[in-house]
């Protein structure tokens, strides 16, 4: 008898495995079936593209990445000021956020219960309600066509703090704390020593999405940079989407956006390791 349930239990545990596999490869086909077909258009030329929908690639990559390198627009200006962009928000957002919400987890003070509630307030109001005010000020303060308005107030991430202090909450005790500043580790020794080792896994995802949306943001970028050397290559892409039929060219479209992906991709890479690190470490200690 226990045998015959021991073996339903494991065909069963074995059905679930495989069904999970299935769903799980399936997902996965979905999403980088774009990614397939993105590259796949970057190869073919505008009036192939015109022409209709193929699976198999074409010949004119080079030709493609020759004429969006040799055009008008400065490719190479737009990645270099998307990385200073990017990667200082993302640093900027990830440590500040962090302090923030080791401030709040590790500290008594008279407004606590207050601020916490007020921060997930503010992180429910649009960039779009505050944007007018916002490019009223960057004129005042003469920093358009400056990277300054773009990084500094990533310092203030709502929802980066948020998914911090969540996840010190469940890795960081305060014993951990008062041990060490009971040794006579100092405050920001302790925080930069102690706890950012502890939040490399949340540290690392937030990194990637701090870092993903600053580089796909079209919006706040558009109204302040107006030099072309200045511009970020979402504003560059919808340039060149945004040309006259005469020297429109939807291959160098493709290419730029694959160009613009690469990237991305490189930092998921490089971080990845930390979340996958993160996981494990949580399941040994579950």
């Amino acid at each position: 008898m226990n045998e015959n349930l021991g073996l339903k239990k494991g065909i069963g545990l074995h059905a679930r495995r495989v069904i999970a596999y299935v769903v799980l490869i399936i997902i996965t086909f979905f999403c980088l079936f774009w990614f397939y077909i993105l590259f796949i258009n970057a190869t073919r030329s505008n009036g192939e593209l015109q022409a209709g929908f193929t699976l198999l690639p074409s010949t004119h990559l080079l030709e493609n990445w020759t004429n969006l390198v040799n055009g008008t627009l400065p490719v190479w200006n737009g990645l270099i000021n998307s990385l200073i962009v990017s990667s200082a928000s993302a640093v900027l957002s990830v440590y500040f956020s962090t302090m923030t919400a080791y401030a709040i987890h590790a500290y008594e003070f008279r407004l606590k219960k207050f601020i916490y509630p007020f921060i997930l307030m503010v992180m429910m109001i649009p960039t779009q309600v505050t944007a007018l005010g916002f490019i009223n000020l960057v004129s005042d303060m003469g920093l358009e066509d400056s990277f300054i308005p773009l990084i500094v107030p990533t310092i203030a991430a709502p929802v980066t703090f948020f998914y911090m202090k969540q996840y010190m909450e469940s890795t960081l005790p305060l014993s951990l704390i008062e041990a060490a500043r009971i040794d006579g580790s100092g405050e920001f020794r302790t925080f930069n020593a102690i706890v950012l080792p502890l939040m490399k896994p949340a540290i690392a995802v937030q990194a990637i999405f701090t870092f993903v949306s600053s580089w796909n943001n079209y919006f706040t970028p558009a109204l302040i940079l107006h030099e072309d050397r200045k511009k970020t290559l979402p504003i560059l892409i919808a340039q060149l989407r945004a040309a006259d039929w005469l020297k429109f060219d939807m291959g160098q479209v493709y290419v730029m956006i694959a160009f613009s992906i690469f990237p991305v991709i490189i930092v998921y890479l490089i971080l990845s390791k930390h979340i996958v690190q993160g996981v494990a470490l949580g399941s040994v200690k579950g």
